[in-house]
């Protein structure tokens, strides 16, 4: 398998996890580690599920992967996230020293690894991360936008139901 087939083919890993993340009422982002070729992390939206705001599906995957190395410092990793990380998560991606990250779709709204602004390659901090956007793109923002729309179809609907 080539490097790109890799990156297709753990992105292809972080979909799946967006999927049960859509499946439970949460924004549907899936986030996964990879060291030496082997997934060590991983963690899909939970939000809505848990009630905090917190469970975004990087630090899930960052707090599972620390567990299972044991140390707080990913050396040597990459992330593949569907949805470009926002401020909490590049913030937990630089503490954690994530090399590189690998991100599905850019988030215009509150993307911090270069949408918004750029937490991740700030130069004034101490740890900065190699980004690529676009692997599966098209697929990220899908499942992104269909889920988006069913949300406003649904509170549309609830709306109209509360004031009939």
């Amino acid at each position: 398998m080539n490097v790109k087939e890799k990156h297709i083919f753990y992105m292809s890993k972080a979909l799946e996890l967006a999927n049960i993340a859509k499946k439970n009422g949460d924004v549907p982002v899936g986030a996964i580690i990879v060291h030496n070729n082997q997934i060590i992390g991983s963690g899909y939206n939970m939000v809505e599920k848990l009630n905090n705001p917190l469970a975004h599906a990087e630090i899930l995957a960052i707090n599972d992967a620390v567990k299972k190395i044991g140390y707080k410092h990913l050396f040597d990793t990459k992330m593949f996230v569907t949805l470009e990380p926002c401020s909490q998560c590049g913030g937990a991606i630089v503490l954690a020293r994530i090399p590189e990250i690998f991100i599905g779709a850019k988030d215009p709204k509150s993307g911090a690894c270069g949408s918004v602004e750029n937490i991740v390659q700030n130069e004034k901090l101490n740890h900065q991360c190699k980004v690529e956007f676009g692997i599966l793109e098209k697929e990220c923002s899908v499942i992104l936008k269909s889920f988006f729309k069913n949300l406003r179809l649904r509170n549309k609907i609830n709306n109209t139901k509360k004031y009939a």
